[in-house]
C-alpha cells in the first residue's frame, strides 16, 4: 500500500479522475431545470444569432442571469456542434482554469501547500460535479478567484502587476452572475481590513479608479447595450434577481422558476456537504492531533495571509446566512479560499508525515469519485434519466415521426430538455379547448403528463394512440382519418396494461 501513496501516484490519480470526469460528460441527458434551461438558452443564441440577449423561447427573453456562461456554450456548440459533451466542455474547461490559477499562484510559496490545495478543491464534491455541468456558478467562481488573486497581490506587494486581478475578476463575475459577484468579491476585502487593521494598506495599495474603470469598461458595455435591445432587463435583474430573491422569501417574482424558502442558516448545511468528503476527514484529523497534543500552530509570519483565506472561504455561508431562497451551488466561490487555507494548515501539522497525508487525499478523492459513479449509474435505474430529461421521448417521438408536418406537442409546460433535444421544435399547449382542436384536426404527436391525462375529454382521447412512455410523460399520436371505436379501446387498453 505504501508504495501507492507517493504523491506521483496521487498526481496520477488526479490526472486519471479528471479525465474520467471529461469522457463522461456525454453520457447522460441534459436534465431539467437548471442544466437543460442554460444549455437551450445558449443553443439559441446560436441558432438566432442573437449574442446579446440570452432567449428562454423564441419570444421570451431570459433576464435571470448575465451571458458569459451562454456565450462560452454557444461557442463550444458552433465549434463541436449540439450535443451534451460541447453544452458541459465549457464549465468543465472554466474548472480546470480555476485549478491553474491557484496552482500557478500558491507554488511560488509552497510547491507542497499548492498541490494539497489543488487536490482538496479537485475533490471537493460540489466541485467535481460542477465542473461538468451547464451552470452559471463555475463561471462566477472563475471571477472570485481571479480577485482573491488580484487583492492579495496588491495588498502583499507580490508580483504587483497582478493587482489588476481584481478588476478583472469583478468584470467577469458580473457578466457570469451579476452585483452579486462584487459582494462576494469586496466582503472578504472588507472583513480582513476590519480584522486586521489594514485600513491603509487596502486603501493605498489599490488603484480604485483605475481599476474601477477597467471593470466598468468590461462589463458596463453589455448592461446598456441589453437594456436597450430588450428594455425592462435592468429593472427585472437589478431590482427582482439581486434584491427581492435575497431580501424576501418565496419572491413570487420570479419570471423562470420559483423561489426556495429555506430556514436561515441552511447554508451552512449545504457547504458540509458540498465539502465533502473534506467536510469529515479533516475534523477526524483535527481530533486525532488535539487528543494527542500535537497540533502544530501556524507562523505568525503566516497569521494576515492565513485569515484572508479563511474569510474569503466562508464568506458565501456568511452571506447567504441572512436569506431563505439559496441553493447548493452558493457556496462555490468559497471553495478556493478553504483549500488554501486548509492545504496550508495540513502542510504545517508536523505530526502528520507525508505518507499519511496522501493516503487521506486519496482517500479522499476516491470517495468523491466512487460517489459520482454510484450516482451516474443509478440515476437510470431510478428513472431519473427520463423523468428530468426528455432525451428519450423525444428520440421515441422521432423514431415514430412520418412527416416534418407532425410535430412534438406538449400539454402544458414544455421541460426545457424537450426543447433543446428537438432543436427548438417541440411545441407547448396550456390551454387545453386549443389542443383539443389540435388533435382533431391535425396529425401530431401529443405528450402528456400521466397525472394531467386525465384532463383531456374523451373525444380528444378517440383521436389518440399511445405509442410509449417515458418517465412520468405519456407520448401520444394523433391520427385524423376517423379512427373506429375499437381503436379507441386499444388506446385505453395500452394505458391500462
Amino acid at each position: 500500500m505504501n508504495r501507492y501513496t507517493t504523491k506521483f501516484n496521487l498526481l496520477i490519480f488526479m490526472l486519471l479522475i479528471a479525465l474520467f470526469r471529461l469522457i463522461t460528460l456525454n453520457l447522460y441527458p441534459l436534465t431539467d431545470n437548471t442544466e437543460a434551461r442554460y444549455a437551450e438558452i445558449s443553443r439559441k443564441m446560436l441558432e438566432l444569432n442573437d449574442w446579446v440577449t440570452p432567449w428562454s423561447d423564441y419570444a421570451v427573453p431570459f433576464w435571470g442571469k448575465p451571458p458569459l456562461s451562454f456565450w462560452a456554450t454557444a461557442l463550444s456548440f458552433k465549434l463541436f456542434g449540439v450535443n451534451e459533451l460541447a453544452a458541459r466542455l465549457p464549465h468543465y474547461l472554466c474548472g480546470l482554469l480555476v485549478i491553474w490559477l491557484i496552482w500557478q499562484w500558491v507554488a511560488q510559496r509552497s510547491r507542497a501547500q499548492a498541490f494539497y490545495a489543488v487536490v482538496l478543491l479537485s475533490g471537493a464534491f460540489l466541485f467535481f460535479t460542477s465542473s461538468g455541468m451547464v451552470m452559471t456558478d463555475m463561471w462566477l467562481l472563475l471571477g472570485t478567484t481571479l480577485s482573491m488573486r488580484g487583492f492579495w497581490a496588491a495588498v502583499s506587494a507580490e508580483r504587483n502587476a497582478e493587482k489588476w486581478l481584481l478588476f478583472v475578476g469583478l468584470a467577469v463575475g458580473l457578466l457570469a452572475k451579476g452585483p452579486v459577484a462584487v459582494v462576494l468579491a469586496g466582503l472578504p476585502i472588507f472583513l480582513w481590513m476590519v480584522v486586521c487593521n489594514k485600513y491603509s494598506v487596502v486603501w493605498k495599495s489599490i488603484p480604485w479608479i483605475y481599476g474601477s474603470l477597467l471593470t466598468a469598461a468590461i462589463a458596463l458595455p453589455w448592461y446598456v447595450i441589453a437594456e436597450l435591445h430588450t428594455p425592462g432587463y435592468l429593472n427585472y435583474f437589478l431590482i427582482g434577481e439581486n434584491f427581492h430573491r435575497f431580501v424576501t422569501p418565496g419572491w413570487q417574482g420570479d419570471l423562470y422558476g420559483s423561489a426556495h424558502n429555506f430556514p436561515r442558516g441552511t447554508i451552512w448545511l449545504f457547504m458540509i456537504a458540498d465539502w465533502l468528503p473534506w467536510s469529515f476527514l479533516f475534523p477526524a484529523l483535527l481530533l486525532w492531533l488535539w487528543r494527542k497534543g500535537k497540533i502544530t500552530k501556524s507562523p505568525a509570519t503566516d497569521r494576515d495571509w492565513l485569515r484572508y483565506l479563511l474569510i474569503c472561504g466562508l464568506t458565501p455561508a456568511i452571506f447567504f446566512s441572512f436569506a431563505g431562497n439559496i441553493l447548493w451551488p452558493y457556496v462555490l466561490p468559497g471553495f478556493p479560499g478553504l483549500a488554501l487555507w486548509l492545504s496550508a494548515w495540513f502542510n504545517n501539522q508536523q505530526a502528520v508525515d507525508e505518507q499519511s497525508r496522501n493516503k487521506l487525499l486519496f482517500a479522499g478523492l476516491t470517495f468523491t469519485c466512487l460517489i459520482t459513479l454510484l450516482i451516474m449509474f443509478s440515476l437510470p435505474l431510478l428513472g431519473v434519466n427520463d423523468n428530468k430529461s426528455a432525451k428519450s421521448l423525444v428520440a421515441l417521438y422521432q423514431s415514430q415521426q412520418r412527416s416534418n408536418d407532425e410535430q412534438l406537442v406538449y400539454y402544458g409546460k414544455r421541460p426545457f430538455s424537450a426543447s433543446f433535444y428537438s432543436q427548438g421544435k417541440a411545441q407547448q399547449e396550456l390551454d387545453l379547448t386549443t389542443l383539443d382542436r389540435r388533435i382533431a384536426s391535425e396529425n401530431i404527436f401529443v405528450a402528456i403528463d400521466s397525472e394531467k391525462r386525465s384532463d383531456l375529454p374523451a373525444a380528444a382521447l378517440n383521436h389518440l394512440q399511445l405509442v410509449g412512455e417515458r418517465g412520468k410523460y405519456q407520448l401520444f399520436h394523433a391520427i385524423n382519418k376517423g379512427p373506429s371505436q375499437s381503436s379507441a379501446q386499444n388506446v385505453e387498453l395500452s394505458y391500462n396494461r
